[in-house]
């Protein structure tokens, strides 16, 4: 069994709560593991969002494996979960997985543009507060005739699909961001964040980056530019 070594602890548990986050979501949910040199990425798809989370990892020393020096692997999110060993700071690389087919649609590694007009983190963080107040007064206000899938899915797909001040990324990607970790609040009083979050396009695709990890959503055409409901 191949096992990474990550760069510290602090790695260690960044990972192992990414990991955790998306299982909060999908039980049985899978990441898809690409490793080259000292970089992982690990790609997942909460659901809920209909959007990829990326959390890139620092490893310890460059990735390598008899002759293959990159990876590039879908697993089970619960047991490479498991495998992570936040003290010694590796984690066992479990056997792979028949992947979901979104793991075959994955972002462009170059190419990509700033785009302007991001709100910033205070105000990323009110709107989504925001929405999540407009979702759950809109469905409180349903006689119980009207709390059908359909019904609560539209209200969501007006709500999640608006863009975020100037730009087109949908209110969903910023929500997936917070909800996952990748857009945390302010540390001191009067501090706008830690670490502004920035906005980058490629193709069709749309990516907000934070220090912490990325969301990227693919707007317009099939793929993961649909809308799913959730207010977690």
């Amino acid at each position: 069994m191949t096992v990474l070594h990550l760069a510290d602890e602090t790695e260690a548990a960044d990972l192992a709560a990414f990991l955790s986050r998306l299982l909060h979501y999908d039980r049985g949910a899978a990441v898809r593991l690409q490793a080259a040199g000292t970089a992982l990425a690990v790609f997942g798809r909460p659901p809920s969002f209909e959007v990829l989370a990326i959390r890139a990892v620092r490893l310890a020393k460059p990735y390598e494996k008899g002759l293959d020096v990159t990876l590039d692997v879908t697993v089970s999110v619960g047991e490479l979960l498991d495998s992570v060993d936040e003290t010694a700071a590796t984690a066992a690389v479990p056997g792979a997985v028949t992947g979901p087919p979104w793991t075959g649609v994955l972002p462009p590694r170059g190419g990509w543009r700033p785009e302007p007009g991001l709100l910033g983190p205070a105000a990323l963080h009110a709107l989504v507060d925001a929405s999540v107040t407009e979702f759950r007064a809109r469905t409180r206000d349903l006689a119980s005739e009207q709390r059908t899938r359909t019904t609560l899915d539209g209200i969501g797909r007006d709500i999640w699909s608006r863009p975020v001040g100037e730009t087109r990324l949908p209110v969903r990607a910023v929500h997936a961001a917070q909800s996952l970790g990748f857009l945390r609040p302010a540390r001191e009083p009067g501090e706008d964040g830690a670490g502004a979050p920035m906005l980058f396009s490629s193709g069709p695709w749309l990516r907000l980056r934070t220090p912490y990890g990325s969301i990227a959503v693919r707007t317009g055409g099939p793929g993961l530019g649909m809308l799913g409901v959730s207010v977690r």
